[in-house]
């Protein structure tokens, strides 16, 4: 069985582009948001995958990823996922053991900045670079899914 275990923060300052490489372009569509189990479709450069994810518990959850051709993914996107369709760069910081992914979102999710780290363990010690900011870790709002619903270009400012 997949399992993934993901931590979230928002991003503080700008300071993570000094150790981030080159971007890579994503756009993703959902065919289900329900989030006790949802199915998305991911271009990620020049690969696509279909991904199915359960219910968050903590910062684990059941997921399974499948490679597809990029054409058949086009096509989802295009035709059968709920609109609108998320879209982000991914940089990748590598930091010790640790790869750091920094998503920052464009087109109704503008002003977004993420970074996420993958874990073998939920309560892994990981080193928090000087960048990174407040911990979103089982915040719904923040979960990709929940931007296709409310793109954060509408949350109201507090």
């Amino acid at each position: 069985m997949g399992r993934e275990i993901e931590r979230k923060y928002l991003v503080k300052d700008e300071s993570w582009r000094r150790h981030a490489g080159k971007g890579v372009p994503y756009t993703q569509g959902y065919l289900s948001l329900d989030s006790d189990c949802s199915v998305r479709v991911r271009i990620a450069g020049a690969k696509a995958f279909l991904t199915i994810k359960g219910k968050s518990e903590g910062a684990g959850r059941d997921e399974f990823e499948y490679a597809i051709p990029k054409k058949d993914a086009e096509q989802i996107l295009a035709r059968l996922c709920i609109k609108p369709l998320i879209e982000k760069t991914r940089y990748v910081i590598r930091d010790g053991k640790h790869e750091w992914e920094i998503d920052e979102f464009s087109a109704r999710n503008r002003g977004l900045v993420i970074a996420e780290l993958e874990l073998d363990e939920e309560n892994e010690k990981i080193h928090k670079p000087e960048w990174l900011g407040e911990e979103v870790t089982g915040q719904p709002r923040y979960f990709n899914l929940s931007l296709v619903r409310h793109p954060y270009s509408e949350w109201k400012r507090e």
